[in-house]
């Protein structure tokens, strides 16, 4: 039976690097994302078995369309990645616009808990029962970075979400984990070797470890048999500042 996969996100960066790495296991994919075009070129670069569903996570009747597109497709499924993230303007808290909280609140969180819900409805159904659900969280909620409330905040709740998500697909052999991920070398990770904004005010470069790493990371927490499960991963460049002040 081909493993099939939900991989939010998946139009550049660590989606399409773990969509990548996901089908040179051989699994079937369902690529989700707001730009077709970008989606488009993941299918391309991963080949095999794949489903593009240019989809807002934020909107409740997009990730419906997309799971069941996924459920018409492929009948059943076996992995959600959850990856689908952004972040706001860079600016003071007192002065970030309710429309900008809102868009990181939406795409962030709320999308994680509507892709999770769609999935149990999917996987509590199927036969095998069951699945595994990898939620990309981010060390930024433990060690923020100045002026990053929205992103900080929602990351925290994303790691509450895959607690209650963890305890509540017990019944039903749904595993759910997360991996946080200290600079990964993508297009939008890329200005921390110029400079980071740091906890005492300085801008510094910091290290960034190759994306392929975490691609690595999430197909091994994929390729555990469901009575295991990696709680929660932690995978970044060495000598980030990030354990200790940096």
């Amino acid at each position: 039976m081909t493993p099939t996969a939900v991989v939010t996100g998946a139009g550049s960066g660590i989606g399409r690097a773990v969509a990548c790495a996901l089908a040179r296991e051989g699994y079937a994919l369902a690529l989700a994302g707001r730009r077709r075009e970008a989606l488009e070129a993941t299918a391309a670069e991963a080949g095999g078995d794949c489903l593009v569903v240019p989809t807002d996570v934020g909107e409740p009747a997009a990730v419906a369309a997309l799971f069941e597109a996924v459920a018409r497709r492929f009948g059943r499924l076996d992995l959600l990645f959850n990856n689908a993230g952004r972040g706001a303007p860079a600016v003071p808290l007192e002065e970030l616009s309710f429309a900008d909280w809102r868009a990181v609140v939406d795409t962030n969180l709320t999308g994680v808990f509507l892709c999770t819900q769609a999935a149990f409805g999917i996987m509590k159904r199927q036969t095998p029962r069951g699945g595994r659900i990898i939620n990309n969280g981010s060390i930024s909620a433990h060690v923020p970075r100045p002026h990053s409330a929205p992103y900080t905040a929602t990351k925290h709740a994303v790691t509450g979400l895959t607690r209650s998500s963890s305890l509540d697909g017990r019944r039903y052999d749904i595993a759910c984990g997360q991996i946080d991920i200290g600079n990964a070398a993508t297009e939008l990770a890329a200005r921390m070797a110029h400079g980071a904004p740091q906890a005492d005010g300085s801008v510094a470069p910091e290290p960034l470890i190759d994306v392929g790493i975490v691609a690595r990371a999430v197909v091994y927490m994929a390729s555990l048999p469901l009575d295991a499960n990696v709680q929660f991963m932690t995978v970044m460049a060495t000598k980030m500042p990030y354990v200790g002040r940096g």
